[in-house]
């Protein structure tokens, strides 16, 4: 993931952004980027369980969260994005393995105003249980 932050978010003061991924029930939390300010790369990789079909659409959501660490306060909150990914779901249960290539999203705030970008890319690949296989 790379960000490119936009607006007046703590100029002055130093940024130490992370990332809170969520998908279904599993939340993740990036590395903290100490020291790089408005244009942070965390270059990671996160694994979630997904089941398909497996009900609503608000469930094929992948929320990234961008926070700001900060030492004697609570968290600031930076700006968030959502990427749906059913239909990446969709094909990757058909053909074994689907992806979206890597790409800019744009980050808003609560209020849905524009706080800048985030990059990120998608892989998806599917795997058999072994519990399951033994059904089969």
């Amino acid at each position: 993931m790379r960000r490119n932050w936009a607006g007046s978010y703590k100029r002055r003061g130093k940024m130490d952004p992370y990332v809170l991924v969520r998908f279904g029930n599993e939340e993740r939390k990036s590395s903290i980027a100490l020291g790089q300010g408005r244009n942070p790369i965390w270059n990671e990789k996160f694994n979630f369980r997904a089941e398909y079909p497996g009900g609503e659409d608000p469930k094929y959501k992948l929320v990234l969260r961008i926070m700001d660490k900060d030492k004697f306060s609570d968290d600031d909150f930076i700006g968030e994005t959502t990427i749906y990914l059913k239909d990446v779901l969709s094909l990757g249960v058909e053909t074994g393995k689907a992806e979206l290539q890597r790409r800019k999203y744009r980050v808003v705030l609560g209020n849905k105003s524009y706080a800048g970008e985030i990059c990120v890319a998608v892989n998806f690949t599917r795997q058999v249980d072994e519990e399951r296989k033994e059904d089969l």
